[in-house]
């Protein structure tokens, strides 16, 4: 690829899936505050997935502004429990309140993907995966906090799926790669598509 390869993200699960599989990618902070964007898409009535699309393109837009010369890969999630869009927890009482609602449910876990060239998006793709977790009581939620340890407040819902998040669940369905935060194999599909024009 002759354009450098720029991911506006300060996710290091994101970055290693990228080195991971040979990419040599720059890491650039967005500063993107996440929160006008989503009341804007709750107001004009966005489904989950077009408001995560629209967090992942201003992240990527930010970034691309800053580096016309890049190609910038920017991504977003929302978790959708019924309806409502649930955020990181900002520490640990957080946590407990969002897995106290999340247990014994189903929820949709909603990850967009966008890759910009200057102020253009070259390509945008959107993965919904469906995660249920089992009944656990207030004893094992507290074990689990406790093994989690500050990664609850790192991910949306309180769990990263690829750690003791994994003890959670009973099912889950969707593209593993996606939950982790990246649509990795459409992505790189896309990064293929891009070298050939």
């Amino acid at each position: 690829m002759t354009r450098p390869l720029i991911l506006a993200s300060g996710s290091a699960t994101r970055r290693a899936m990228l080195a991971g599989v040979g990419l040599a990618v720059e890491v650039v902070a967005p500063g993107v505050d996440e929160a006008p964007i989503k009341t804007a898409a709750r107001r004009d009535g966005c489904t989950t997935a077009e408001a995560a699309a629209r967090l992942a393109a201003a992240k990527a837009a930010a970034v691309a502004a800053r580096r016309p010369d890049a190609l910038v890969i920017a991504a977003d999630q929302i978790l959708d429990l019924d309806g409502e869009w649930l955020d990181k927890p900002a520490d640990r009482a957080a946590a407990r309140a969002q897995l106290r609602r999340l247990r014994g449910r189903t929820h949709r876990l909603v990850t967009a993907v966008s890759l910009h060239q200057g102020a253009e998006i070259v390509w945008r793709h959107t993965a919904t995966a469906e995660l249920a977790m089992w009944a656990f009581d207030d004893g094992f939620l507290e074990d689990y906090l406790d093994a989690a340890g500050d990664q609850v407040s790192q991910s949306v819902g309180g769990y990263q799926v690829e750690g003791p998040g994994a003890r959670l669940f009973e099912r889950i369905n969707g593209d593993w790669f996606a939950i982790l935060g990246l649509p990795l194999l459409p992505l790189l599909g896309a990064l293929r598509a891009l070298q050939m024009r």
